[in-house]
């Protein structure tokens, strides 16, 4: 089953569970992906968008809510970090399951293998390529660094 089919059906499980917060979840993640599927048409992909790139928004919208989380914690607005932490966890159930230390370097040495880089050049495709094959999967803001200390050393 594809991620829009899931998304669907759990926003239609959400309304009969009389689930507001699930449900206004979901529903943000569907307009995120129902804006990107116009822009596609607009670029002539008359098929909207794939998984891979609901994978993205989805990916997007934990990293914007760990922001928002920080801001509200530092300012001591608990209540609304509370809000965006339980958004996180709905976001998260359609992401696949993120890598571990050792299997983000692992993944990292194989990627570098694979392309043949060689010296920090090599870094944009580097990272293209663990971005397509490890989206969701990965905190790519903070992989950049290791791959730059990889590819240096």
């Amino acid at each position: 089953m594809d991620l829009r089919t899931r998304i669907t059906a759990a926003m239609k499980q959400a309304m009969r569970d009389k689930d507001a917060a699930r449900l206004s979840t979901l529903r943000l993640i569907n307009a995120a992906i129902k804006d990107r599927d116009i822009a596609a048409r607009g670029e002539g992909r008359e098929d909207g968008v794939g998984d891979e790139e609901v994978l993205s928004i989805l990916s997007k919208m934990v990293k914007q809510r760990r922001e928002s989380v920080k801001t509200y914690e530092e300012g001591g607005r608990l209540d609304l970090a509370a809000r965006e932490e339980a958004e996180i966890a709905v976001i998260e159930e359609y992401l696949p399951r993120r890598l571990n230390e050792t299997e983000v370097d692992a993944a990292i040495d194989k990627v570098v293998r694979d392309t043949g880089a060689s010296s920090i050049r090599d870094m944009g495709r580097v990272m293209g390529e663990l971005k397509q094959r490890y989206s969701g999967q990965m905190d790519f803001g903070a992989v950049g660094a290791r791959v730059k200390d990889r590819l240096a050393g």
